[in-house]
């Protein structure tokens, strides 16, 4: 554990965070210097936020200090300041440790919203480099790249945005289906097995399509952009209940403007020739193949039951059936793998050539089977922890294959305790974009999510041009989902109203 004070508990949270990210295996503690911290522990560091001053101490032992001094105008601004604070807790650990971050003081989730204000102000692409540089303390390569992403979606958002209802008023539907074949070790999403659920999906199904009528209604007269059907797996659905599904959300929503229709089909297990033609008939241009990874062992660790062979059998089925917008998932950090076995997924996929490829860094989540196992393991070698891989070298390597078939970064975003304190990053070849992971992730028009554990946004676009959203979830618990899904349809429509 690392124990640190601060002398202003407001800044509690910006300090975790860079500790954090400096120290990712560790337990950080933040407490403010006047509260009593853990029982029979003394601080290692001590962090001073004044008027007058700003400095990072080392108290255990009492060997380093990293101060500056605090001009009027900066304590004045309260935001300003604490992006100075920032800064400075990052040169500190920096010196400190040794090693720098690639997105330098950066601890939220989407970069790319920063890059693209600076776009917005009228600054060019060189300029934006500059300002994630020097503001924030990126990288260089991680600067390019964000202003890069910001660049792209903002030129698919224009054309978006030029069509008669523009981007405030169009909007984008999600619907989750929470099943699977089996769970994941790394995942904390809704996810029931579907063999010991099979009596509860058509009783699922018919929660859902009390919310498609709500949406028919409540937004008829409006532009669908898009529609993505995620999970869970929904290929795990047969071909006559996935028929069932989207059939009705054809007859029920006006989807004349639809620009993309995504259906996850991620897990090869749940993927057939009958379900494939069932979406390609229905209208679906944009499906996932996610093998995560093409190693056998680690496929086998994870909990995936398909095979690496067999995924790659349901990507040529897709091709097969007609599907020209491919994507493939792949996880960067997976317990057990190498750089090797990472070279290795990055060969196949070079070989397939999907359309669109997302390249995630592993972040362990709470509810996740692999965070409990970290919790209980003992060994901080332990093979669940992947201590070998370089995963900035890992990151590069992933954009060089992405580059060699063709694919350029269009969408970014970060998670907490993600590997490498890294990113993911969505490649795609031109015209290929996922247009519903860019609206999503930037935030510019409403998402009516429907379904368990799902969550809808509402953006009111302000006089000033800025964005209020405010958000309504649903149960992520299957049965309370089903019994109260006309409460959870009242709660929508009080805030769209």
């Amino acid at each position: 554990m690392i124990y640190i004070t601060v002398n202003d508990e407001s800044f509690i949270y910006d300090v975790h965070s860079l500790f954090k990210a400096f120290y990712p295996a560790e337990d950080i503690r933040v407490i403010p210097e006047d509260k009593e911290g853990p029982k029979d522990t003394e601080p290692r560091f001590k962090v001073y936020a004044g008027k007058d001053k700003i400095s990072v101490r080392e108290c255990i032992p009492d060997s380093y200090s990293h101060e500056i001094t605090v001009d009027k105008w900066l304590s004045d601004d309260r935001s300003v300041y604490k992006s100075e604070l920032k800064r400075q807790i990052y040169n500190a650990l920096s010196d400190y440790s040794g090693h720098t971050l690639p997105w330098g003081t950066l601890t939220g989730i989407r970069p790319t919203k920063l890059a693209m204000s600076c776009l917005d102000r009228g600054l060019d692409e060189e300029e934006a480099v500059s300002y994630m540089k020097d503001y924030y303390l990126c990288s260089d390569s991680k600067s390019h790249l964000a202003t890069d992403i910001a660049a792209r979606e903002r030129t698919i958002m224009q054309s978006i945005a030029a069509e008669p209802s523009g981007l405030a008023k169009g909007y984008s539907l999600y619907i989750g289906i929470p099943f699977c074949p089996s769970r994941c070790l790394y995942c904390s999403f809704m996810s029931y097995p579907i063999a010991s659920y099979e009596k509860a999906v058509d009783l699922y199904m018919e929660a859902l399509k009390k919310e498609i009528d709500y949406v028919a209604s409540a937004f008829a007269g409006r532009r669908l952009d898009s529609i993505y059907i995620g999970g869970g797996t929904p290929t795990t659905l047969s071909a006559v209940q996935l028929s069932g599904l989207i059939s009705y959300v054809r007859d029920n929503i006006d989807i004349s403007a639809l620009r993309e229709f995504t259906v996850e089909a991620g897990r090869a297990d749940s993927i057939d020739r009958e379900k494939l033609s069932v979406l390609k008939e229905l209208g679906v241009d944009r499906i996932s193949v996610n093998p995560q990874t093409f190693n056998e062992e680690t496929l086998k660790l994870i909990g995936r039951k398909a095979t690496a062979a067999q995924t790659i059998d349901a990507y040529y089925l897709a091709r097969e059936a007609g599907f020209d917008n491919i994507n493939m998932d792949i996880i960067l950090g997976l317990p057990g793998e190498s750089m090797e076995d990472i070279r290795y997924t990055l060969k196949k996929v070079s070989e397939l050539k999907p359309d669109d490829l997302t390249v995630h860094s592993l972040a362990v989540k709470r509810g996740s089977r692999l965070s409990e196992m970290l919790m209980e393991s003992k060994d901080t070698d332990s093979m669940l922890r992947n201590t070998d891989i370089d995963y900035e070298m890992a990151m590069e390597l992933t954009e060089e294959t992405a580059m060699s078939i063709g694919l350029r970064p269009y969408y970014l975003y970060r998670q907490k305790n993600i590997s490498g304190n890294l990113e993911n990053t969505g490649y795609a070849a031109t015209g290929r974009e996922g247009i519903y992971n860019i609206l999503m992730m930037e935030e510019v028009q409403d998402i009516v999510a429907c379904g368990a554990g799902t969550v809808s946004k509402h953006v009111a676009i302000q006089s000033d041009g800025s964005a209020l959203i405010t958000r309504c979830d649903t149960h992520k618990d299957l049965k309370l989902y089903i019994n109260d899904i006309d409460m959870m349809i009242e709660r929508k429509k009080k805030m769209y109203a």
